[in-house]
């Protein structure tokens, strides 16, 4: 997910900004059921000013990008399997994976934009080594961000995993030999946590507005590791679609200069990009989609 994608998508209630075009093209060029050939992107937060810098460089590019704000995760993907969306880039790979599954879709990842690290703070505490055997950590309770805090904290040395843990693990996979134990709380709770528990994994989203700054993590995940891969994030189409020179233009448009400088800002300097092939990322998101059938 691209703002702490991520965890917002089960925080959000509010009703998804209403779409009524489909995509009439497939395969030779992109455009709508009007056929005015503006493209419709799903996206977070479409007035930041990555977004401005991002439509401008398309229309440099001949394509005309309308943004469609997503207010409610859970409708971003049906948007898009239903035409309503020619592409949305929202989300890292695991969370399209548990959608594919659940809905039995098959929409594909056509591009990379970046993953963002995922960290450890503490009020108490200005060391991993400082927090006590029996602490407490708060994680976030929803599943794809608390498989990926239990391998933080497992990363840190804090907990143990069963069979070494995976991106669908639990709190139920957390071993008793583990130093401290883990406290599932909402994502939007875990900065508020900091008082009374010796740790929180905080997402990204959340950091600014609890005066956190990532530079304040006493640990992360690495980014460039085989354990971030399920949470870099994508440019996403109907598979029928995932060939389209437009939707791949956009791609290559996202990794421009301006539009990187613009999200390492929007970011803090968090965000590390890039650049896997979508062949690459269709085959990690096959083996996230066998874990999940798998588990289940």
């Amino acid at each position: 997910m691209s703002r702490t994608t991520r965890t917002r998508f089960l925080a959000v209630t509010a009703i998804a900004a209403a779409t009524t075009l489909t995509l009439s093209a497939c395969g030779g060029g992109s455009g709508n059921a009007e056929g005015d050939g503006t493209l419709r992107i799903g996206v977070v937060g479409a007035s930041d000013d990555k977004w401005a810098v991002f439509t401008d460089k398309a229309k440099e590019e001949g394509l005309d990008i309308e943004l469609v704000d997503l207010q409610d995760y859970t409708q971003a993907n049906p948007s898009l399997s239903q035409g309503e969306l020619d592409a949305n880039q929202f989300q890292h790979l695991q969370f399209l994976a548990g959608y594919n599954v659940d809905a039995d879709d098959d929409l594909t990842p056509i591009g990379a934009t970046a993953v963002y690290p995922l960290g450890l703070y503490s009020e108490k505490h200005t060391s991993v080594d400082q927090i006590p055997a029996g602490g407490e950590v708060a994680v976030p309770n929803d599943p794809t961000n608390l498989a990926r805090a239990l391998l933080v904290l497992q990363d840190a040395g804090l907990i143990e995993l069963k069979d070494g843990g995976s991106a669908v693990s639990t709190e139920a996979d957390v071993l008793p030999s583990s130093k401290v134990t883990v406290t599932p709380v909402a994502a939007e709770q875990t900065p508020i946590q900091l008082k009374s528990v010796d740790a929180s994994i905080v997402n990204n989203d959340f950091l600014e507005d609890s005066g956190l700054s990532a530079d304040d993590a006493l640990f992360q995940d690495d980014p460039d590791s085989e354990a971030a891969a399920p949470y870099i994030n994508v440019w996403v189409a109907r598979a029928e679609d995932s060939g389209d020179p437009d939707l791949a233009k956009l791609v290559e448009i996202s990794h421009s200069d301006e539009v990187v400088a613009a999200e390492q800002k929007q970011s803090g300097g968090t965000a590390v990009i890039k650049d896997n092939s979508p062949e690459e990322l269709q085959e990690i998101l096959a083996g996230l989609e066998d874990d999940i059938r798998n588990a289940s």
